[in-house]
């Protein structure tokens, strides 16, 4: 448990947390496939959906809109972060406590998407496009978070790999894959 900065209060610390931006073009057909696959990580407690926007771009105006498909308790985040404002918003109290040396050693190496950023995936839309803005905690990490904190250890870059990086290992990559599945197939095996 870490203090949260404002009342006092106690809050449960997080895992890593990931905003995945995924644009899709006037045609695409929203048939559920990628909520039942977001619905079966979150079911094996591998991510936590913390908040999801689906916005689209007005063909015409090029106005930025968020739709609706998210239901009533998602998208404040996230359209906080896209600078939309919805009814009822109000700008949380308090201030953020000053941060000792070794948490501003620790956030002089942040990296990751800023607001600016966000805002910019989503001007950079098509009109007539949208695009999902998918906000998760990668619950699989918080043990791996911590320890890596306590340790003094802090981060210097993180990203999925290109197309390219991957080509450039793809041989010995197929043949990790290849003896992990035979490990598993053995440990089923032997009921191990």
């Amino acid at each position: 448990m870490t203090e949260n900065g404002g009342g006092g209060g106690k809050m449960k610390e997080i895992g890593p947390v990931q905003l995945l931006a995924i644009g899709f073009g006037p045609g695409a057909k929203f048939e559920g496939k990628i909520m039942d696959e977001l619905g079966k990580l979150e079911r094996k407690e591998t991510i936590r959906i913390l908040d999801l926007l689906f916005v689209h771009k007005d063909a015409e105006t090029g106005d930025l809109l968020a739709l609706d498909y998210q239901g009533e308790e998602l998208g404040a985040i996230v359209g906080a972060l896209l600078g939309f404002e919805f009814e009822g918003d109000e700008q949380p109290a308090g201030s953020t406590p000053a941060a000792s040396t070794e948490e501003e050693k620790i956030e002089s190496h942040a990296f990751g998407l800023s607001q600016r950023n966000i805002e910019e995936l989503a001007a950079s839309l098509d009109p007539g496009s949208s695009a999902g803005f998918l906000l998760v905690e990668h619950v699989w990490a918080r043990d791996l978070k911590r320890a890596i904190r306590q340790t003094g250890g802090f981060p210097l870059g993180e990203g999925f790999l290109t197309p390219e990086a991957i080509a450039a290992v793809a041989a010995e990559l197929a043949v990790l894959v290849e003896i992990y599945e035979e490990l598993e197939a053995e440990e089923v095996g032997t009921g191990a």
